[in-house]
This record gives C-alpha cells, structure tokens and sequence, in this order.
C-alpha cells in the first residue's frame, strides 16, 4: 500500500509535467510586462542624459548617479564632495519607513492577536472592521488626514476643549504628520499576516507553559513570538517596503521640509521640465535597497531552514 500511494503521488506529481511550463506562461507573461519591462525602461533611463530645457537625451552617462551622490558646485566644474541633500532625504525615508514599521507592529500584533482569539463567527466581522476604510483611495484617505491634523480639525480641538493644550499644535506639515500618515495607510499590511499566523497558533503549546509556571511574558517571547515570527516578518516587510517608497504622505501631510525619496522621484517626472534621467537613478537606487534587505532576509531565511533540518 505504501508503494502504492509513493506511487499514486509520484504519478499525480508529474500529471501537469509536460505541460507546466505552458501554464505558466501567462503568469511569466504578465510579469514580465507589468514589472520587468518598467523596470528595465527605468535602468535605461537613469544611463541618459537630461536635455537643458527638459526630456532627455540618448547619450549614455553616469551624470544622475553623479548628481545623487556628489556635489560640483554651482557650475558643476568643481571635484566631487558628498551630496548630503538627496542621502539626508534618503535617510529620512528608511527611518520613516522603519518607525512606522514597528509602530504598525506595536498596534497590529496586539490587533492581530485579539482577532485571532475570538469565536470563529466572530473573526471575519473583526477583519471586516480593519479593512472597510481602505475601500477608499489612498488620496482621499490621506486628504481626510490632513483635515484631521489641521490647526481647527478635530484632533486640536479635542486636545484645546480637555485643556491638555492652551493654543492649537502645529502637526501639519511635520515630521509627526508624515508618520501618522504612513502608520494610518499601511496598518492592514501588519495586522493581516499577523493575524493569519496567530489564527494557526496551537494555542495548547501557552497552556503547557502555563501549566509549568510560565509568566504571561515569557510565553508571549518564548513560544508565542516564534512561533507567528513568519507572519511578523512578513507584515514588516509588506508595510516597511510602500512606506519607503510613499510620496502621497510626504507631500499632503509632510511640506517641502519633510521630503522622502518617493517624493523626490514623483517631481522628477512632472511636466516637461523635469529630470527623468535623475529620477530614474533614484528609483534605481531605492529599488536596489530594497532589493538587499530582501535578500539578506531570504538567506537568513535560508540559513535558518538549513539548520532546522
């Protein structure tokens, strides 16, 4: 019988052999055409060079790499030094980025948690509430944002009307302001995988540990956290990757002194004065970090498998 069924899934394994590579082909095709095709036309891009009065000019050339990374003064004759504007603005993507990762972490999993906890009945009605407001766009999400965090919105308001303010905080515009507005838009990306892994948790393993005089803590680190660690992870990547990239946050709620990379790249690309060269090697440039992080976690990944078996 045990020959028989290596056998049975041994021949149901290889039904679609002959013709897997032909099923998959729509799946290849799409994404080569919605992702690797862009991205290709990009990398081309970024090797060109701006044309003075706009457009480009087919010409290969490192000068938007130049421009990203060095500064030659005025007339650009000068020996490169470092161009801290577009690294500092850089910077404050990943640590915007990573803050509202783990604040979308400190909400969500707690979230996620108390979701997956309750009766079965009742858990597609809680997922439901966590997703209704993102059937709205992400525009009129973030414009409602800013209408909530403005001098006379509700939130100042509320905080003058408790007395915990004498005079309307200034928020919009603000570093705080952009990271409410990541936090706000990609919290579902946390709360969702979390929840998934917390919903296939074998809830006796926190009885066992209880039973053996495990304190609440202990069994949340010990046991609980390795065991969604793959869902945690996940939520991580799905929301630290958009809130790298986000420009629609940074524009309404942040101003010109809270610029992040996304923001950098969209003004390359309005109107025909912009840089499409400068930002293509941008886009380039965050897609290449990302790329890196990804692929650090995937051997990691890999690494902690290989040592499990």
């Amino acid at each position: 019988m045990a020959g028989g069924a290596a056998g049975g899934g041994s021949t149901q394994g290889d039904t679609y052999k002959e013709v897997r590579t032909w099923l998959l082909l729509p799946t290849w095709a799409t994404l080569s055409i919605l992702v690797l095709v862009p991205v290709l036309l990009m990398l081309v891009y970024s090797f060109l060079t701006k044309e003075f009065r706009g457009g480009v000019i087919w010409e290969f050339s490192f000068a938007a790499y130049d421009q990203f990374f060095c500064d030659r003064g005025l007339f650009g004759d000068e020996p490169c030094s470092i161009e801290w504007t577009y690294i500092t603005i850089f910077w404050r993507s990943i640590w915007q980025a990573g803050l509202a990762t783990i604040l979308s972490l400190f909400i969500g999993f707690p979230t996620a948690y108390f979701i997956a906890t309750r009766p079965a009945h009742v858990r597609p009605l809680w997922v439901f509430l966590i997703t209704i407001p993102y059937w709205v766009n992400l525009l009129i999400r973030t414009v409602s944002m800013r209408f909530m965090l403005r001098e006379e919105g509700p939130l100042n308001n509320v905080l003058v009307w408790s007395g915990l303010t004498d005079a309307p905080l200034q928020m919009i515009n603000t570093n705080f302001a952009v990271q409410i507005g990541l936090f706000y838009s990609y919290l579902p990306f946390m709360v969702l995988p979390v929840y998934a892994a917390v919903e296939r948790y074998n809830f006796s393993l926190s009885e066992a540990a209880a039973d053996l005089y495990a304190s609440k803590w202990t069994t949340l680190r010990r046991i609980v956290l390795p065991a969604v660690k793959p869902g945690v992870i996940a939520g991580c990547i799905l929301v630290f990757v958009p809130s790298l990239g986000a420009f629609l946050a940074p524009d309404l709620l942040g101003g010109a002194k809270n610029f992040m990379i996304g923001s950098l790249i969209e003004e390359q690309f309005k109107g025909n004065a912009g840089n499409w060269p400068f930002g293509a090697a941008a886009s380039m440039i965050l897609l290449s970090v990302v790329l890196i992080i990804l692929t650090i976690y995937a051997r990691q990944q890999a690494r902690a498998g290989g040592k499990e078996r």
